[in-house]
């Protein structure tokens, strides 16, 4: 049995429950209690506030932990980031008031920067060479210039719609995250065992995301045309039919190409395609 430190609520909170529970692990939510027992895995879940998970981990009370990769880079945490899950996108951002004439970082030279990540936001200043007070504040940050606490701020932006509705505008991108999965470096040989077959499965579920499984029928003289359009993962699945003259073809593709690959399939004769959603792909 190990555990896994998750975020307590929030988005990154339901996302990672909805990872655990696609792959077939199954946890009770925080509203229940802190610490849940899975019964489909040798797993417990520890419900935590995102900032403690990188030291929680660090120090062994858990083994793993998912958390966005800006907490790991701002606590400084020793730990093994093992993989990127691909959810929990966002970014770590200087933001100055709308009617500034920002012309550069050098802008921010004798201001004052409001942030919840003063780390990050060092390092930063440090190797552009600004000299800038930093206000290290938690909670809303946003606020910060239109209350005189700071000429600018230094926060995570996802859509930017928090920055509009404070009057501020991003003008530059300090740092990429996203949410990742985090392992203490003294794990032994049975954790790391656990870990590898959550990786197995974690790994067949973001693979599967934005692909589309596409079934159809196609007159065998247009096959080779087919497959060109369709190389799927290593090739298309190719079936006989009671015609002699058509065959069924089998694909995987990405979701974003549907629409495209259908208008080029058509155009060669196929007929009768079928679009499905891919739940797993076992690599």
């Amino acid at each position: 049995m190990i555990r896994i430190a998750i975020q307590s609520k929030g988005r990154l909170n339901e996302e990672s429950l909805a990872l655990l529970q696609s792959i077939g692990i199954e946890v009770d939510t925080p509203k229940r209690k802190l610490l849940s027992k899975s019964l489909t895995f040798p797993i417990e879940a520890l419900y935590l506030r995102d900032d403690d998970i990188p030291q929680v981990v660090a120090g062994g009370t858990a083994t793993l932990g998912i958390v966005g990769l800006n907490e790991v880079e701002e606590r400084g945490a020793d730990v093994d980031v093992v993989c990127r899950l691909g959810f929990g996108a966002c970014r770590l951002s200087l933001a100055v008031p709308k009617g500034e004439a920002y012309d550069g970082p050098s802008w921010f030279n004798g201001r004052r920067i409001a942030t919840s990540y003063p780390e990050i936001l060092g390092k930063y200043l440090k190797k552009n060479n600004i000299d800038a007070k930093v206000e290290v504040i938690t909670g809303s940050v946003e606020i910060a210039p239109a209350v005189g606490i700071a000429d600018a701020i230094f926060d995570i932006v996802s859509s930017g719609s928090t920055l509009i509705a404070n009057g501020l505008k991003e003008v530059e991108t300090v740092f990429e995250s996203e949410a990742v999965l985090i392992a203490n470096k003294d794990r032994g040989a049975e954790e790391q065992a656990v870990i590898d077959d959550l990786l197995f499965r974690i790994e067949s579920e973001t693979v599967s995301r934005g692909k589309k499984y596409l079934l159809m029928n196609l007159p065998k003289s247009s096959l080779d045309e087919a497959i060109k359009i369709l190389p799927a993962m290593r090739s298309p699945t190719v079936m006989p039919l009671a015609n002699e003259d058509w065959c069924s073809l089998h694909s995987v593709i990405d979701a974003a190409d549907l629409w495209t690959k259908v208008r080029q399939l058509k155009a060669i004769g196929a007929e009768g395609i079928l679009v499905m959603d891919v739940d797993k792909i076992i690599l």
